[in-house]
């Protein structure tokens, strides 16, 4: 769990003291973020950040039916969309306020973006991140010019120290989601896909807290009532990190007792109060991807579409990989899939990407119990070799719970060419008396 239980500190806009309730565009009341509210966060964020690319995926749109662009927030300075809602947040900061420096906690890309919010602004930032934090993202921060500070172990020891940090020192905490001109600035990525595709029908994005679902709906919807047509906003969550469908049908928030993903940039264990308030009344759907589906969505983006990735900015491809928007015949249109961010481990990129082929059918683990006689490693090998797959390697131990004596256990990494090759070597290996056994994930 990462996020989840973070507080906004002072200032107008926060969840503890909303806004009045004030007229959206169609003259409805209740929401705490308007479309007014995003164009001037568009204006704020002129020369600020850079207007990412939206390019077509014709593979995407052979699978769908339909055209599919995607929206590439992995391009953004600091590497995801999260600069915008900080910018715009630490922008409307009082001289008092920014002399005292602003504080934040995060693991990856809310770090980032508050960093380079803070180095454009001219204010001091303190970022707490925990032990283990990946290294690229602990030198990117710090080379953003943030004083990083770690503490803890998880992301919630470092956001409770940071939080004893504000409150000692009177500093700015900066929320990643539950803030209205945090939403608001996230939002800015709506007016920029109905400038960039403006024949749009649907939106398709990850979510966490639900700051940029939330502020891409309220732009979106808005400026659809406007044009008198209909804009379809689905969010995406791992369905392991998935606390948006409980609380949108219970209408209230439902936190998850475990979080286990690996798009961390999503892993929240319970929706803002401020965007839940905004997407329970605005989105259209909000659906769930496996972690295989996460995996294969990388390769594919890597592949197909020359990009890096994080997980948690690939989700909405894994929807669309999985036929989720086309389920029972339906015409998703013309839709454009958020890439909200690339900053990924090259750690977590490299276990992601066997995860993503064995997902595809692309590689392939076995193990096996055989006598331990000479000749049964070259029997296996040859039956390998005649199916056309490539070992890249290959482990065996004598000891071990089911090992009996005069047995030893093999574990062969083969590299395939799709689900059926796959079968046809397992076919190949059981015909000759073996009895592989797939080991998954």
């Amino acid at each position: 769990m990462t996020e989840q239980a973070l507080t906004s500190r002072t200032t107008s806009h926060t969840p503890e003291h909303p806004p009045a309730a004030r007229p959206d565009g169609d003259g409805r009341t209740g929401l705490p973020v308007r479309l007014a509210d995003v164009e001037a966060a568009q204006r704020t964020l002129q020369g600020v950040i850079a207007l990412t690319p939206v390019e077509q995926s014709r593979a995407l749109g052979r699978l769908t039916g339909s055209s599919v662009s995607l929206k590439c927030e992995n391009l953004q300075r600091a590497g995801s969309f999260k600069v915008r809602g900080a910018y715009n947040r630490m922008a409307k900061l009082t001289e008092a306020e920014r002399s005292l420096g602003v504080v934040a906690a995060s693991a990856g890309n809310h770090a980032q973006g508050v960093a380079v919010a803070a180095a454009k602004l001219g204010i001091s930032a303190r970022i707490y991140m925990p032990l283990g934090v990946a290294l690229p993202k602990l030198a990117a921060t710090r080379g953003h010019g943030a004083e990083v500070v770690l503490h803890g172990h998880t992301v919630d020891e470092a956001l409770a120290e940071a939080k004893r940090y504000a409150d000692a020192k009177g500093a700015v905490f900066v929320h990643p989601f539950d803030n209205v001109d945090v939403v608001a600035g996230q939002g800015t990525i709506g007016l920029e896909i109905l400038e960039q595709v403006p024949e749009v029908d649907t939106i398709l994005m990850g979510v966490g807290g639900g700051g940029l679902l939330a502020g891409v709906a309220v732009a979106v919807k808005a400026r659809a009532r406007e044009l008198g047509r209909e804009i379809r906003i689905i969010g995406v969550q791992a369905e392991n990190a998935a606390a948006y469908p409980p609380s949108l049908a219970a209408d209230a928030l439902v936190p998850l007792t475990k979080v286990s993903t690996i798009a961390d940039g999503i892993a929240v264990g319970s929706p803002g109060q401020l965007p839940f308030s905004i997407i329970r009344e605005l989105v259209d759907d909000v659906m769930t991807v496996s972690e295989d589906s996460l995996a294969r969505a990388l390769i594919f983006l890597l592949e197909r579409s020359k990009m890096v990735v994080e997980p948690a900015g690939a989700v909405g491809v894994a929807a669309l990989l999985d036929g989720k928007l086309t389920e029972g015949g339906r015409d998703p249109g013309n839709t454009v899939v958020v890439l909200s961010g690339g900053n990924i481990d090259p750690m977590l990129m490299l276990k992601v990407i066997q995860r993503g082929l064995a997902a595809a059918g692309r590689y392939l683990v076995v193990r096996m119990l055989l006598d331990d006689r000479p000749g049964s490693l070259a029997t296996i090998s040859r039956i390998i070799a005649e199916s056309d797959a490539n070992v890249t390697g290959v482990d065996h131990t004598r000891v071990g719970g089911s090992i009996s004596m005069g047995d030893v256990a093999i574990t062969i990494n083969m590299e395939t060419k799709g689900e059926e090759h796959c079968e046809q070597v397992l076919g190949n290996l059981r015909a000759e008396g073996f009895q592989p056994v797939v080991i998954r994930g």
